[in-house]
C-alpha cells in the first residue's frame, strides 16, 4: 500500500474535526512547554514575534497572540483545510499555507514553536537548518514530538497513519537539533502521564547560534 503524504492526511483530519482533538491531547504539554520558552524570551525585555509551525488550527497562534508583549504570532501549516479553520476561527490572525521546508517569514522572528511536526520530515536536519533560518540570531525554538523511540507506544503509529513518520532516539534528537546549529537550553519530556504509562512529549528548548 502506497503512503499518503503528510499533508494529506492532516488535511483529512481538519475536515473530520479532529484538529479539536489535537489541541485538547497536546495542551498540557504545550503550556509546559511555552511556559519556559516565553520566560526566556521575556527576559529579553521586549516585544517579541513568533511562528507556530504546523500550526493546525491555529490555537497556538491565538494564545501566542494573547501574550502583553507579543507584537506579531504567525501559524503556517502545509494542510490547505487546517489553514481554513484558522482562518474562519481567527480571521483577523495572520495565517499561511505552505510547506514548512519551502516557506520563510520575511522577517526573522524571536521564537518558533512547534508541536508534533518534524518527524513527518525525512530530513529532520534540513527541517531545523531551515528552521534555524527563520530566527534572529540568539532566537529560540521550542518543539516538542511524542513519537520517539523510548516511547513503545508510538512506534507503530506510521502503519495506523500510513505516511512517512521518522523514528529517532532522545539522543539521537540531540544530534539532529545541534547538527542544524542550535544550541540545547533544555531537553526533557513533557507532561508524562504515569497512570496511562504515558512517558511525555520529549520537549527541546533550542537557541539559534548557526545563523
Amino acid at each position: 500500500m502506497s503512503r499518503r503524504k503528510p499533508v494529506e492526511v492532516f488535511d483529512d483530519w481538519a475536515k473530520q474535526g479532529k484538529d479539536e482533538g489535537m489541541e485538547s491531547g497536546h495542551a498540557a504539554a504545550v503550556g509546559e512547554m511555552l511556559a519556559l520558552a516565553l520566560s526566556k524570551v521575556a527576559e529579553l525585555g521586549k516585544e517579541f514575534a513568533a511562528i507556530d509551525a504546523g500550526c493546525g488550527n491555529g490555537w497556538v497562534v491565538r494564545d501566542l497572540a494573547m501574550m502583553p508583549l507579543c507584537r506579531r504570532a504567525i501559524g503556517v501549516d502545509g494542510a490547505e483545510s487546517m489553514i481554513k479553520k484558522a482562518k474562519e476561527i481567527d480571521p483577523d490572525g495572520e495565517y499561511h499555507h505552505a510547506d514548512l521546508q519551502e516557506w520563510r517569514p520575511e522577517i526573522p522572528v524571536d521564537l518558533v514553536h512547534s508541536m508534533e511536526v518534524f518527524y513527518y520530515v525525512e530530513d529532520t536536519n534540513a527541517m531545523l537548518s531551515h528552521i534555524a533560518t527563520w530566527l534572529k540570531p540568539d532566537g529560540y525554538l521550542i518543539f516538542g514530538v511524542d513519537r520517539y523511540m523510548e516511547n513503545p507506544e508510538s512506534h507503530d503509529w506510521d502503519s495506523q497513519v500510513g505516511c512517512f513518520m521518522a523514528l529517532l532516539s532522545e539522543d539521537e534528537w540531540s544530534k539532529v537539533v545541534t547538527d542544524a546549529g542550535f544550541s540545547i537550553v533544555k531537553r526533557w519530556r513533557a507532561a508524562p502521564d504515569p497512570s496511562r504509562d504515558w512517558p511525555g512529549t520529549l520537549a527541546f528548548l533550542c537557541i539559534n547560534e548557526g545563523h
